[in-house]
């Protein structure tokens, strides 16, 4: 893991596209500015475990239902 200090109104730069700037430090809190393209998806890490963990109950109920019916993948 990469670890560097910034201060406030500093930036990191992620790739070509992606940026992250540090908005506020209050305490033991700092807010992040992140600008990246549309197509890049920018969650929380809860809400990403989240999200991957619905997909994929979604897949296994797709199998599940596939196999049910008769039409599992070979």
């Amino acid at each position: 893991m990469l670890v560097l200090s910034r201060q406030k109104d500093e930036s990191i730069i992620i790739g070509d596209d992606v940026e992250i700037t540090i908005v506020d430090v209050r305490g033991d809190k700092v807010r992040l500015g992140i600008n990246a393209p549309r197509s890049i998806s920018v969650h929380r890490k809860e809400i990403y475990e989240a999200i991957q963990r619905e997909k994929a109950a979604a897949g296994k109920n797709e199998a599940a239902d596939n196999e049910a019916n008769g039409n599992a993948k070979e």
